[in-house]
């Protein structure tokens, strides 16, 4: 049987080669972030501005995030509602049974220029959602 000798050399080579083989496995979830979101049929687009949490505005209207409310940034991760007072935010939102902003997704530029997309329950009865492209049609 014939023995193989590394020379000096390579053995650092392979270390090398091992830790950038694991810093990029570490960098790979943050390329999955841009991932295109999937938003729910009931996601209405709006202004939110975080006043004093949990008291808002959302279109310029009184609001208050629901207790729980989560928010997500343009990154996928969430958001503290209080790192966000003050900012007037192009948003996707949903709404729980009492009228409390649910979920929240801020939107990422090519987010907002999908369009058109609904601002109302009314609208988003009268539109049709699909679901797979992301897209409202008008009826």
């Amino acid at each position: 049987m014939m023995k193989t000798h590394l020379s000096p050399g390579t053995g650092a080579l392979l270390g090398w080669a091992f830790a950038l083989l694991v810093g990029s496995l570490l960098v790979a979830p943050s390329a999955s972030a841009q991932i295109a979101r999937k938003f729910p049929a009931d996601a209405l687009r709006g202004a939110l501005a975080v006043t004093n949490p949990p008291q808002a505005t959302l279109n310029g209207a009184p609001a208050r995030l629901a207790p729980g409310a989560r928010i997500r940034g343009p990154n996928n991760l969430f958001v503290l509602s209080g790192s966000v007072v003050g900012q007037r935010l192009l948003v996707h939102y949903t709404l729980d049974t009492q009228g409390l902003v649910k979920d929240v997704w801020i939107l990422t530029p090519d987010e907002a220029a999908k369009r058109p997309w609904p601002t109302t329950p009314k609208e988003a009865a009268s539109w049709e959602f699909d679901a797979s492209a992301q897209t409202w049609t008008r009826k």
